[in-house]
């Protein structure tokens, strides 16, 4: 069998706060994600990883829990990550109770019953994923009037910057979805 990055050494044991972190997974979610497992192998980047995604996908922000997980599996799409398009698909089926939403984001956002703001959103998220260095004023502006704040915007850009960072961490490594994931919120 070919290895992965779980297969990464494990600091062992943990330390106190991170086997805290990883008790509060398994009670919150069920699961350790397997993101987390595969940063284990060393500790300070787990936590400026888990840092980061916290402060994004779980901070104050204008842009609510399932519009941060829409860019997540958006920008995933475009990048062909499969651990971010199933664990962030099921996210988005969990918070929208629309088994469909996740599964359109996943294949192809363009079909989804979307808002005009949560198009305009995730317009903007994947150009920044496929031709970032075109995105000019107008592309701003497009999210203002669609009622986004520059706070927001930069929220945006923050989320989908962070994850085409990640899915092409999960894809140099060949990080996989834990199996869990897969039946959520169907």
């Amino acid at each position: 069998m070919t290895p992965t990055a779980l297969d990464l050494p494990q600091v062992d044991p943990l330390p106190e706060g991170t086997a805290k972190f990883f008790a509060l997974c398994e009670e919150k979610l069920g699961l350790v994600p397997n993101v987390l497992r595969a940063y284990a192998h060393n500790i300070d980047k787990l936590n400026a990883f888990s840092a980061m995604y916290n402060d994004l996908m779980l901070g104050e922000s204008g842009l609510s829990k399932l519009e941060r997980e829409m860019i997540a599996v958006a920008v995933s799409a475009e990048n062909r990550c499969f651990y971010c398009l199933v664990a962030h698909g099921a996210a988005v089926r969990d918070l929208s109770g629309k088994p469909e939403l996740g599964e359109a984001l996943v294949m192809n956002y363009r079909v989804a019953d979307l808002s005009p703001r949560e198009r305009a959103m995730l317009d903007f998220a994947v150009k920044m994923t496929v031709d970032s260095k075109s995105i000019e004023e107008p592309d701003r502006q497009t999210l203002r009037d669609a009622g986004f704040s520059e706070a927001e915007i930069w929220d945006i850009a923050a989320v989908a910057g962070f994850f085409n960072m990640t899915n092409k961490m999960a894809s140099a490594i060949d990080m996989r979805p834990n199996p869990e994931y897969h039946a959520q919120a169907r």
